[in-house]
């Protein structure tokens, strides 16, 4: 009786409580003002090969859900809805996360929402070890086992323009997560595996974002100037052997 009790319980928590999920992308939209939409995800894992679950040959079951069988970037994209859809209206992330559950959480970068610049997982952890023995502050840092991804305040094509002009050269492995752009962020799961903070949003300071484009008044962590970060960036994706050059997150 009592097992049958302690099922109930569990199954009425397992109803009314939220998901991580849709915690994470209310939180986004309603409290940061960070336009968020549901990825396309990953199929259900299928039973793999005896080979693959070895560790010889491809493994099959973390296989994109769009209709591209070859997708480079499985579960880590919006496809319907589409990435104008991107929105902070809490009733619509709400409906969104209710019919899929599971679903990745996506922000469209760019305008007054969060850019990002991206690069391979053993470039992005020499960049921070980088910028933190300079004492840079940092933003979030968004992880995955293959990319990482340090998010910085808005910025425009000009202006990444000139910082880009002035480098020797820009290593292919490096992106940039602009205007029309996108990042899954935490606690997606995806292709690659699961997305995670390496460094967690932090609270705004009144005393340095009145300076360096955030504002005082908003609740969405503090962000970077894209040019503060860039060189280092750049300088580790040079010296690191270019295995990320395949987009993939």
């Amino acid at each position: 009786m009592r097992e049958i009790l302690g099922r109930r319980r569990k199954l009425l928590f397992r109803r009314g409580g939220r998901s991580a999920l849709l915690g994470a992308a209310l939180h986004c939209a309603t409290e940061w003002q960070w336009p968020v939409l549901p990825g396309v995800g990953i199929r259900p894992a299928g039973r793999q090969p005896a080979g693959a679950r070895l560790g010889l040959g491809e493994r099959t079951g973390r296989r994109c859900s769009c209709p591209d069988p070859d997708c480079v970037v499985p579960g880590a994209h919006p496809f319907d809805p589409g990435l104008l859809a991107a929105t902070t209206d809490a009733r619509m992330v709400r409906w969104w996360w209710a019919n899929r559950p599971d679903a990745p959480i996506v922000l469209a970068t760019g305008g007054r929402a969060p850019c990002a610049v991206s690069l391979p997982a053993v470039a992005g952890a020499r960049a921070l070890a980088a910028l933190d023995h300079f004492g840079v502050r940092l933003g979030p840092v968004v992880a995955t086992p293959t990319r990482w991804s340090l998010l910085v305040s808005p910025y425009d094509l000009a202006e990444l323009g000139e910082l880009l002009h002035s480098q020797d050269w820009v290593p292919s492995s490096l992106r940039f997560h602009g205007e029309g752009g996108y990042l899954v962020l935490p606690p997606s799961q995806i292709g690659a595996g699961r997305v995670r903070w390496e460094r967690p949003p932090a609270s705004p300071k009144l005393s340095t974002s009145i300076g360096q484009g955030g504002s005082p008044s908003s609740a969405a962590p503090w962000l970077p100037k894209v040019s503060t970060i860039v060189d280092a960036l750049v300088m580790a994706s040079t010296s690191t052997p270019d295995g990320g050059s395949r987009l993939a997150y």
